[in-house]
């Protein structure tokens, strides 16, 4: 009871921190010639809080010093615009570097695109803060970039973790968890790209708690499981996947829409998204099968019906409370 306590009032300490884990979102820096001769330029930098992560972008052409024709600061994002006249040649060879990027762990996504085609996609980090913008190489095929923010998005979303650790403790190993998993894929696949594409639109408030209410009825299925009901979801644990990776390809897809798609590229950097998506969800659901099998040898206890104690009393109830932290603090957010 002891442990179960101090569990519990870790969980209670340390949920607001995992409730803003997507708040560490990476910055954008893009310069599309929409006209000959005309460039919009924008730059995105995350707020964590009440202020924006101290990065200061810098292009050797003089751009960035010009005063913005349009500045806006929301609780996700500053936002700096600007129109500029100028042929290609003056970003062509230009050094764009970020002040500050290296004492942070946040990413610096890098879109240039001229009228002819050419351009850049590539990411900026803590360990490479500068670029030198050569617009007279070729573009590439793909913008892989994207693939990693997947990747990244998906192991830093502690919400969408929890749903799947909650959907592995559910249903076990075996066809029924293959099965699970790939009805969450589908799913959350369809809302990523009827949402990122503008198809179908939803709050963002309201999804982001629909996602916590669905970590808090998954709790309460493995808690009703450990009673010795008959849980629908562990009966029909697809169906139940499918209808909540509705609601978290929504949120996969606002993520995507805030930190802003090449135009010309939206279909391959969606999917390179979605791909990095799902290899960080798989690398995650072999980390917890792989915790479960050492588990298992260990203690001898038998995944299927002879899990320890500790795994079946405690897991629901701290998923429980975190999801119930979770849901009141952006059920807040909705009528605020």
């Amino acid at each position: 009871m002891r442990a179960l306590l101090v569990l519990l009032l870790a969980l209670l300490a340390f949920g607001p921190q995992a409730a803003s884990a997507h708040e560490v979102r990476p910055a954008l820096f893009q310069a599309v010639e929409t006209v000959p001769g005309r460039w919009q330029v924008t730059w995105k930098q995350p707020v964590m809080g009440d202020r924006a992560v101290r990065l200061e972008p810098h292009l050797s052409n003089g751009w960035l010093a010009k005063t913005p024709l349009r500045e806006e600061l929301t609780s996700s994002y500053y936002l700096r615009r600007w129109s500029i006249k100028a042929p290609s040649g003056d970003l062509d060879g230009a050094r764009f570097s970020v002040g500050g990027l290296d004492g942070t762990i946040t990413d610096v996504i890098v879109h240039v695109r001229s009228r002819s085609g050419t351009g850049i996609d590539t990411i900026l980090r803590r360990d490479r803060t500068a670029i030198d913008l050569a617009l007279t190489q070729a573009p590439p095929m793909a913008v892989p970039a994207y693939f990693r923010l997947g990747v990244e998005h998906i192991l830093s979303g502690i919400d969408h973790l929890a749903f799947v650790a909650g959907l592995v403790l559910l249903v076990g190993a075996g066809r029924r968890l293959i099965g699970a998993i790939t009805a969450f894929t589908v799913a959350h696949s369809v809302t990523l790209a009827a949402g990122t594409l503008g198809w179908v639109h939803a709050p963002a408030a309201t999804i982001e708690a629909l996602i916590a209410w669905s970590i808090l009825f998954l709790a309460f299925e493995l808690m009703r499981k450990d009673g010795g009901a008959k849980a629908i979801t562990a009966r029909l644990p697809w169906i139940a996947a499918f209808a909540f990776g509705l609601l978290h390809g929504f949120g996969f897809a606002g993520a995507l829409a805030e930190t802003g798609l090449p135009h010309q590229e939206i279909p391959v950097a969606l999917l390179l998204f979605n791909l990095g998506v799902e290899a960080g969800q798989l690398f995650f659901v072999g980390v917890l099968l792989a915790l479960a099998w050492t588990w298992r040898r260990i203690a001898r206890a038998d995944w299927r019906g002879a899990e320890p104690v500790m795994l079946r009393k405690v897991a629901p109830y701290a998923l429980g409370c975190y999801a119930g932290f979770l849901f009141v603090e952006r059920t807040a957010r909705v009528f605020a």
